[in-house]
């Protein structure tokens, strides 16, 4: 069942409001016109055609294209609907669908400290999704630490201070070149000495041309967490780039594969037309969408829900 209804009269969050404020281009590109598609046709071969082919072009992909469209089509067709208007509604719905998740967000259960690392090729948003993420949860009362294992680029462990000082939070770090397992242990150790953080936020390298190094990296930092405390890490987050669209995709199964990804953070999507692409994140991954960079100040960041994503994503119409 969907939680919620599409109507107009509930009070929207402060997250939902961001979410579909990010999707302004989104939904003013192909993806806009999908309302008009049913309000122009009758319930015909002809209206299914249009809708399958305006979602192709909205970057939904072709696989979770034929899917929506199959599912959409077979419903109307099984409960006998003849309003066009409902049909949408039906669509609407099976987004919706397509986008939830069973799987709670372990970072929101009660626990003495959680561990949650974050990865991401170099250039996706990773640092400041990191930062974002870090403010996020200190609104809301958690207590914070950073911890800097990418090591492997200098600049990033000097971006992730910046963004800890903005976001009025600590960072564990070591100097350039250093163990990553290393900083992991000791932002561990900082994090739970006098019960200093309860959420401990670990950037990690990002590096997938050298893919079996990345690999043999994370697996060593998650069994450092692992034995300091269980049953971490308690989310592994993967930030991707909105704006790749598909090719985001095929870089997520290559992290997926070597970071056992739980969940996804989409980074830049206010400055993309391809957000139909988030469409086909979970279908093809099996990971939900968790989190959504909104705009580029330290508090445009959301919890992605999928209602508020699949109106965003069309608009009233």
């Amino acid at each position: 069942m969907l939680r919620r209804l599409f109507g107009k009269s509930e009070t929207k969050s402060q997250d939902e409001v961001k979410l579909e404020e990010s999707l302004q281009k989104t939904r003013s590109g192909i993806l806009g016109r999908l309302g008009a598609i049913f309000q122009e046709n009758e319930i015909t071969e002809a209206l299914w055609e249009e809708l399958e082919e305006t979602l192709i072009m909205g970057d939904v992909g072709v696989a979770t294209t034929m899917e929506l469209v199959e599912r959409t089509r077979d419903r109307v067709e099984r409960e006998g609907i003849k309003s066009t208007r409902d049909a949408y509604l039906v669509l609407k719905q099976e987004m919706v669908r397509l986008l939830e998740s069973d799987e709670p967000l372990h970072i929101d259960e009660p626990r003495i400290l959680t561990v949650v690392l974050v990865v991401g090729v170099n250039g996706s948003g990773k640092t400041t999704t990191i930062g974002k993420m870090a403010h996020y949860y200190k609104q809301r009362g958690r207590k914070v630490v950073l911890g800097a294992a990418d090591t492997f680029r200098a600049a990033a462990i000097d971006q992730l201070k910046i963004w800890a000082e903005r976001a009025g939070v600590d960072v564990i770090a070591h100097e350039p070149g250093a163990d990553p397992g290393a900083v992991v242990y000791d932002a561990i150790r900082a994090s739970q000495e006098s019960r200093k953080a309860d959420l401990l936020i670990v950037d990690t390298a990002g590096r997938l041309q050298t893919k079996f190094n990345l690999m043999k990296e994370l697996e060593k930092i998650r069994g450092v967490a692992s034995k300091l405390v269980h049953r971490a890490p308690h989310e592994v987050l993967l930030v991707l780039d909105a704006s790749t669209g598909q090719n985001a995709i095929s870089q997520a199964k290559s992290f997926k594969e070597s970071a056992g990804v739980t969940g996804i953070v989409l980074t830049k999507l206010d400055g993309t037309s391809k957000g139909g692409a988030v469409l086909s994140i979970k279908r093809e991954l099996g990971v939900p969408v968790r989190f959504v960079g909104t705009g580029e100040k330290l508090e445009d960041f959301a919890l992605f829900d999928p209602v508020a994503f699949v109106e965003g994503l069309l608009g009233d119409s």
